[in-house]
């Protein structure tokens, strides 16, 4: 029977100065990838803060020398699936308390709330392929996120999401397919013809 590789025991001065030499500078990226997964800034920075927590936590886990911020991601990755699948579960929430205090003061002008929401909606609409990568499962938006914005190699994302390097190609493939079906409408809108690219 084979032994497990012996996992490294870092000093506390070891931990830091991994955690802020491996770790920190992929601070940016890493946001990147929870907000275009949750769409939401304040999820977005909640899963980032977790992540890191968690990386630290299990440092030791760690080789250093390896991809620190493909590590980093697919702690991040895991985290999000785990949380998105506790969420899916749960039916919505609405704290009615703030809601009202919201709506009772006498700040509140009707008028400007409803503009703000169409204004909000507005912006967000404008965006044609944010919204159609959006509008992917899960599974296709990150295989995009991954490979096509953050630059990782096939190897790279099979670690991060740990699954095959053939479940990696034929999922890229599907996704970019899934994407480029949804935008076909806005292409010609901009004057691209799909079929000549074909």
């Amino acid at each position: 029977m084979e032994k497990d590789p012996i996992k490294p025991a870092y000093t506390e001065n070891e931990k830091m100065r991994i955690f802020e030499s491996e770790f920190v500078p992929h601070l940016d990226s890493m946001y990147n990838f929870a907000y275009k997964l949750t769409l939401d800034e304040e999820d977005a920075k909640d899963l980032v803060q977790d992540t890191y927590m968690k990386a630290f936590r299990f440092i030791a886990s760690f080789e250093q020398g390896t991809n620190a911020k493909a590590w980093l991601f697919r702690i991040l990755k895991n985290s999000f699936i785990n949380d998105y699948r506790k969420k899916s579960k749960q039916p919505s929430k609405i704290d009615y308390q703030e809601v009202e205090s919201i709506y009772n003061s006498d700040d509140v002008d009707m008028d400007i709330t409803t503009d703000l929401r169409v204004e909000t909606m507005q912006n967000r609409i404008g965006d044609e392929v944010t919204n159609a990568l959006n509008s992917l499962a899960v599974d296709f938006r990150i295989v995009i996120i991954l490979c096509d914005l953050e630059g990782f190699t096939y190897e790279e994302m099979s670690k991060i999401l740990d699954i095959p390097i053939g479940t990696v190609r034929s999922r890229l493939h599907r996704a970019r397919n899934l994407l480029k079906e949804k935008l076909a409408k806005y292409a010609k809108k901009m004057g691209y013809n799909a079929e000549e690219d074909m």
